[in-house]
């Protein structure tokens, strides 16, 4: 039931937006969490390492825009798991590079094709020109850069 008033959430585009991902991300959880036992943030530093290469924890905050300590939990978890490795820096040992092992690249190549078919799905509940003007419109918002 809503209180009268001049403001609905779901008129407020953050709202949405925030709805919109969060019943993605956990309706795509299903895939990293049951079978390889990934939270979302391990899943999101694997995705960072398997798409982008080598890189520090710090690279990964700032890319995906996540916090620090919760990327550190990620790492350590995955490390575990024997999904990536951390090699520290000689010039600075506070910062490491983070690699995916062999398995990593796996369980990279097998969830990558998930996702793709996944967002197959999603894509599949819009027509084309509904896809494009979403996704054109998201990129803007996220501040990426279109690719060409």
């Amino acid at each position: 039931m809503r209180r009268n008033s001049e403001f609905n959430p779901q008129d407020f585009l953050p709202y949405l937006l925030n709805q919109a991902a969060e019943a993605l991300s956990l309706d795509f959880q299903r895939h990293y969490r049951g079978q390889y036992g990934m939270l979302r943030t391990e899943w999101r530093v694997l995705f960072h390492l398997g798409c982008y290469g080598d890189m520090t924890a710090k690279e990964i905050c700032d890319r995906a825009r996540l916090h620090k300590t919760k990327v550190s939990r990620a790492v350590a978890a995955l490390q575990t798991k024997r999904i990536l490795t951390r090699r520290e820096l000689e010039r600075d040992r506070r910062h490491a590079i983070l690699q995916l092992t062999a398995k990593g690249q796996k369980v990279f190549a097998e969830l990558s094709r998930a996702a793709h078919a996944f967002d197959s799905e999603v894509h599949a509940s819009m027509t084309p020109e509904e896809a494009k003007v979403l996704h054109r419109c998201l990129i803007r918002i996220a501040g990426f850069e279109i690719a060409k």
